[in-house]
């Protein structure tokens, strides 16, 4: 537990990750302030929800998160998750950690566990921002839902908790990625580099008619699908499909990241 606490404590501290928070905070910020100082947005111009945002100051939060979701949060994780392993191994300070009582699963498990951790912080930074932002320049009150039905703003507020979740659970099959690159090799700009640009194909891939048959098994896949959460009552389907999809690559390209570092030579 004590690992976990430094690790986490060590992630939190730095002055890049709380620029990258800042840098997805400002996503919603932007958004809100040009939707402010601007015209009425045209419906179907623009991100899903920005001609909500008008009416109602939550949608901030829901088109931020939207607008987050190609390049902004997989940037920031393919950080985080390229520099779990390399960033020690280039330090030189992976050799200190593992002659400690640590133990090579132990460490990767603690690792893995802090990019889920920013996995968490990232979305609901965003979150966070937008609502804020979201009510102070526009007026807040009964959210109308896709489906067609208006909850109260605590359940709102709830709903956008919700999408943030499960941005969380998407994250995690790239974090699992990140962290296997990151045992590749002792350059983290490498294996953040190789992270984005994963990311980014798979993304392309998902976009390709020719590679229909391919797209239900891209990590990628149901990223998208947290609309599901803006209906009257919550569809769960893509939610256990996107966690079950996710699971599946956290389990192989964890099996991998632990065949790769149990058997890295940490003094070359």
């Amino acid at each position: 537990m004590s690992l976990l606490t430094s690790e986490l404590a060590t992630l939190f501290r730095r002055r890049r990750t709380w620029a990258m928070l800042a840098a997805l905070a400002a996503i919603p910020v932007l958004i809100a302030v040009a939707v402010r100082l601007s015209s009425a947005v045209p419906p179907g111009r623009g991100p899903a929800f920005l001609d909500r945002i008008t009416q109602n100051g939550l949608f901030v939060a829901v088109t931020a998160m939207l607008v987050a979701v190609p390049l902004f949060l997989p940037l920031t994780i393919g950080v985080v998750a390229g520099d779990t392993i390399a960033g020690e191994a280039s330090l030189g300070t992976l050799r200190y950690l593992l002659v400690a009582p640590a133990g090579r699963v132990r460490l990767l498990l603690v690792k893995y566990t802090g990019a889920l951790a920013f996995c968490l912080a990232a979305p609901l930074t965003v979150a966070v921002a937008g609502a804020a932002i979201g009510a102070a320049l526009f007026p807040v009150g009964p959210v109308t839902l896709l489906s067609g039905d208006v909850v109260q703003p605590p359940e709102a507020g709830l709903r956008i908790v919700l999408i943030a979740a499960y941005l969380a659970v998407s994250l995690a099959g790239l974090s699992a990625i990140g962290l296997f690159l990151s045992t590749m090799t002792v350059v983290p700009v490498g294996a953040m580099a190789a992270t984005v640009v994963v990311s980014v194909a798979s993304q392309i891939a998902d976009q390709l008619p020719q590679l229909e048959w391919l797209h239900p098994w891209l990590f990628t896949h149901y990223w998208f699908g947290f609309a599901d959460v803006l209906r009257q009552p919550v569809v769960w389907d893509s939610f256990a499909s996107n966690a079950v999809l996710q699971a599946g690559y956290v389990a192989v390209f964890g099996a991998l990241a632990y065949a790769r570092f149990v058997t890295k030579d940490i003094l070359s």
